[in-house]
């Protein structure tokens, strides 16, 4: 049987996604449930560690064996090791362990990052079904614009934020782990965290609390949400919308109305309210949209969402469980529309714009229309000099677009009207957080 830390040497040894398709294959028909057991450690994002650095190794010590490697990573996830405790297991394993298991295997487990451009599609696509990584998903919103038939009956009615995304898993132990709406942990909103876990007593199994963190400017927040060291977040607020069970959250489907989750939220939240001051659950109204008071009232309510700055509003079917995937339960109400597109090019401005970005080109498909523009506006000074300085690497990045509309060209592609800069969605090409 191939080692797993040899395995991963051939695997980033070509960028090939064909390649490492062919080894992925190899390993599944081997059976080799120790590459793909150290694979779905690293890539499902319910698995977390609660550690934030792991050093390499330089040396060999005279090696470890997996039994020991996963009895304390066992440990470490069940948090009946941390603090220092916790770097006193690592670090004994890392004096232990051989250079290459130790950098090319085992640490890539514990920082949650096997490095070596096969991302869980990629396994998934390639392995046995029991060696599958669990893929992480919440509930999202269709655009309401989209599925106006659905804009009907009775519906609960909130604001929409223009925040992050944060599911917030708390367990009855205390434990409280955060993620963004793709599963990547968050570590930066610790305050948020340790006031939700004094009260983690009250649920009698582990619950997902899906909700938005707000801090400042959605940019300024963006920089909290990546930075590792220098964390600046004591501002933030976690303003929760929705709740239910780890158990159905991992199943992918629920069991409960979206009127009595929310009523079950406030009955949880409201007689901890003052003794949680950087979490709050969004107020929500049921119209009847059927009804002629209804549809008024439902102006009114949008009207005043963006007069409060709020992105617009969330038409909510209050009959419908959680899914965790877009679904027409959920819908969002813009003035405008967003769409996510991915950066292919740049290019220099002109007049007082040389020799710095002038516009990005971008391109992606939404709603099964290929759309291609170039973005010029919306860009600050600041951001243009510095986008341009970083052109190179900005390449493959994915950013949110705000536009008035979707357009069609004559010659039959997509493009977008007015389209605005609003932000970068991730750090890494093709990430979306």
């Amino acid at each position: 049987m191939n080692k797993p830390w040899e395995v991963i040497v051939e695997i980033e040894s070509n960028n090939s996604r064909l390649f490492k398709e062919a080894i992925f294959k190899r390993e599944s028909d081997a059976d080799n449930l120790e590459l793909f057991r150290g694979f779905r450690t690293a890539y499902d994002a319910m698995i977390t560690f609660g550690v934030k650095k792991v050093e390499e190794k330089k040396g060999n010590g005279k090696g470890i064996s997996s039994d020991a490697f996963w009895k304390v990573a066992q440990e470490l996830s069940e948090r009946r090791v941390t603090g220092n405790a916790a770097i006193t297991a690592i670090n004994f394993l890392r004096m232990n362990a051989k250079e290459d298991e130790w950098n090319n295997w085992y640490r890539r487990i514990l920082i949650k990052d096997m490095r070596c451009g096969a991302s869980d599609t990629i396994v998934n696509k390639m392995a046995k079904e029991k060696y599958h990584v669990p893929v992480f998903e919440c509930q999202l919103a269709f655009d309401g614009a989209k599925h106006e038939s659905k804009v009907s009956g009775e519906k609960l009615i909130e604001v929409k934020l223009d925040g992050v995304r944060v599911i917030t898993i708390v367990y009855p132990s205390g434990q409280v782990d955060q993620y963004s709406r793709n599963g990547k942990e968050l570590v930066n909103f610790e305050h948020v965290k340790k006031q939700i876990a004094k009260h983690a007593i009250f649920f009698k199994v582990p619950m997902v609390l899906d909700g938005e963190i707000m801090s400042g400017k959605f940019q300024d927040l963006m920089r909290q949400v990546r930075r590792k060291s220098n964390v600046e977040a004591d501002d933030a607020v976690l303003n929760l919308f929705d709740i239910l069970p780890l158990s159905e959250f991992q199943a992918g489907i629920g069991t409960v109305s979206q009127q009595n989750r929310s009523a079950q939220l406030r009955a949880w939240y409201t007689p901890l309210a003052d003794h949680m001051p950087n979490v709050s659950i969004l107020g929500q109204e049921l119209v009847d949209l059927d009804t002629n008071q209804g549809r008024i009232r439902f102006k009114e309510i949008n009207a005043t969402a963006i007069a409060g700055g709020y992105e617009g509003i969330m038409i909510k079917d209050l009959h419908a469980v959680y899914e965790c995937k877009r679904n027409v339960a959920w819908l969002k109400q813009k003035p405008f529309i967003e769409v996510s597109l991915t950066v292919v090019g740049t290019e220099e401005g002109t007049g007082k714009n040389v020799g710095r970005l002038g516009a990005l080109i971008v391109e992606g498909i939404d709603d099964g229309k290929l759309i291609r523009t170039n973005v010029g506006s919306g860009l600050t000074d600041v951001e243009r000099n510095n986008f341009w300085i970083a052109r190179n690497s900005i390449n493959g990045k994915v950013i949110e677009v705000r536009a008035d509309a979707v357009t069609q060209n004559q010659d039959g592609s997509y493009s977008l009207r007015f389209p605005r800069f609003k932000c970068f969605r991730g750090f890494a090409a093709g990430e979306k957080i």
